[in-house]
C-alpha cells in the first residue's frame, strides 16, 4: 500500500485518511511532528488493511449462507440469526455472540482458517443462542459437530499466535 502525506496549514489538530485505489491519502497539520505522524500513519495503515481483508472475506465467504446451512443441518432451522459478520477488530476471541440480539461476530482471523474450523466457530457461537453459557448442555450441542475436538485443537494451537 502506497502512502501519500498531505500537510496543510489550514488543518490544525486532526489527521484524516482515506484509501483511493491502493494509495492511503493522509491529511495532517503542518506543525505535527514527524514522529507523531509516523505513528498515526502506521495505525491508519493497520486499520485500512484490516478493513480491506474484511471486505475480501465478506466477498469470498458468505457467512449468512454458511450459517443457514449449519442452522439447517445441526439445529433443524430453529435458530433465528439477526446478523453474522466478520469483524477486523476482534483480536482476543475467535467469535462472539449476543444471545439477546442474535448478532454473531467472527474474527477476520477465523476467515483465514480452514472451512471445518470456521464451521466449528460458527456452530459454537450459534449454540450460544440456545445456551448463553458454557454449561454441559452447551457442550452437548456443540459436540454434535463431528470435527469439534479437531477444531478445538487447531484453535488452541492458533491461539498461541492470536
Amino acid at each position: 500500500m502506497e502512502i501519500k502525506i498531505i500537510r496543510s496549514k489550514r488543518r490544525l489538530r486532526t489527521v484524516g485518511a482515506r484509501l483511493v485505489h491502493d494509495t492511503l491519502l493522509v491529511s495532517a497539520p503542518l506543525m505535527l511532528s514527524q514522529e507523531r505522524l509516523e505513528k498515526i500513519v502506521a495505525d491508519f495503515k493497520v486499520k485500512f488493511e484490516r478493513k480491506k481483508l474484511k471486505d475480501n472475506l465478506d466477498k469470498s465467504d458468505n457467512l449468512i449462507e454458511r450459517a443457514g446451512r449449519i442452522n439447517k443441518e445441526y439445529f433443524g432451522n430453529r435458530l433465528k440469526i439477526n446478523s453474522i459478520e466478520y469483524v477486523a477488530n476482534q483480536n482476543c476471541k475467535f467469535g462472539c455472540c449476543n444471545h439477546r440480539s442474535a448478532n454473531i461476530r467472527i474474527s477476520h482471523k477465523v476467515g483465514l482458517m480452514p472451512d471445518w474450523v470456521r464451521d466449528y466457530v460458527i456452530i459454537h457461537e450459534m449454540a450460544h443462542l440456545i445456551e448463553p453459557n458454557h454449561s454441559s448442555a452447551f457442550w452437548d450441542i456443540v459436540s454434535r459437530y463431528k470435527l469439534t475436538e479437531r477444531a478445538r485443537g487447531y484453535l488452541m494451537a492458533a491461539n498461541l499466535d492470536f
